[in-house]
């Protein structure tokens, strides 16, 4: 039986070192290749250097990292097709977590393929060195398989609560700037570029999509379709609350910098709430651990002498 599992971990992680080796050097087909040198002979692969960095190469190497994304995630497509709403729902929740790249579905489709195989992979090969009998192998193979499905879908909406709690904290900060751009004179366009430039280093993460907002509006999209990017790129509700009253204020003609600071006064509250809710949720949440590891020490702390001396005294009768 050990010799069985041997010999299947073995060829498992041969076929998966060829198949890894086939995906990255294969050869070019021939349409690829007579491109390759059509550009080459068109003057198109000249390369572009910037502060000493050849763009032309790094342009290259992604492109390679993506065609090999492509590559490996091409098998999970085949097997389970995503429908449009689950692309969509995919492309907007790597949007949430900080990845715009349009190929961001399908390095994370890649990523997905490799836990598939690899976990796996590891499982089997560490009980083949351990000896394992073979059902208790095909359990823990079986539950490594299935972490490697669910573990980058875990991984991703952890990175964007994380991002969203980030963004979050330093709403904030950005409105009371806000307020005072706006107050001091300059316009609403003109204040989201200062709230951007001025948090870039506190907090970077709202400053980048103050930014974002602002090459939108300056490309000739209208403020309202870029505010409402503005909140689907984030997710965050706090965000979103803020867009559709800078939008009805603007449509209205009111005063964006009186509606920004009671909005500013309001976020401040709700974060107090939040404040005290967390503080309410505290105690509920130390009681597992409480009840789990400090109170069974205090018990053998206080009742432990007692206990030795029943056992003497029972001993001695």
């Amino acid at each position: 039986m050990i010799f069985i599992i041997t010999l299947s971990t073995f060829a498992f992680i041969t076929l998966g070192v060829m198949g890894v080796y086939w995906l990255m050097f294969r050869p070019a087909s021939a349409a690829t290749e007579r491109l390759r040198r059509m550009g080459e002979t068109g003057g198109g692969a000249t390369a572009v250097r910037a502060g000493g960095v050849d763009l032309s190469s790094s342009a290259a190497s992604d492109d390679g990292m993506t065609a090999l994304a492509e590559r490996m995630a091409k098998p999970l497509h085949r097997l389970a097709p995503p429908s449009a709403a689950e692309a969509k729902k995919l492309q907007r929740q790597l949007m949430q977590a900080g990845y715009r790249s349009p190929n961001a579905p399908v390095v994370f489709r890649a990523v997905q393929i490799s836990a598939l195989v690899a976990l796996p992979g590891l499982v089997a090969l560490g009980c083949a060195l351990l000896a394992r009998p073979l059902d208790s192998a095909l359990t823990w193979i079986l539950m490594a398989f299935v972490a490697g499905f669910f573990l980058p879908r875990y991984v991703l909406r952890k990175m964007v609560k994380n991002r969203q709690q980030r963004v979050r904290w330093g709403l904030a900060d950005a409105l009371d700037l806000l307020v005072v751009s706006i107050e001091a004179g300059l316009g609403l366009n003109a204040a989201i570029v200062k709230v951007g430039e001025e948090l870039r280093e506190v907090h970077p993460d709202i400053s980048e999509e103050f930014e974002l907002t602002n090459l939108e509006i300056r490309v000739g999209r209208d403020r309202d379709e870029a505010l409402r990017n503005l909140a689907e790129r984030t997710g965050v509700d706090d965000l979103r609350s803020l867009v559709a009253m800078l939008i009805q204020a603007d449509r209205f003609g009111t005063s964006i910098a009186r509606a920004v600071r009671v909005y500013a006064d309001s976020l401040r509250t709700k974060r107090r709430q939040r404040a005290e809710q967390a503080a309410q949720k505290a105690a509920v949440k130390l009681l597992f651990p409480l009840a789990c590891f400090l109170f069974p020490t205090l018990f053998i702390a206080i009742l432990g002498p007692a206990a030795l001396n029943l056992i003497d005294s029972f001993a001695k009768m």
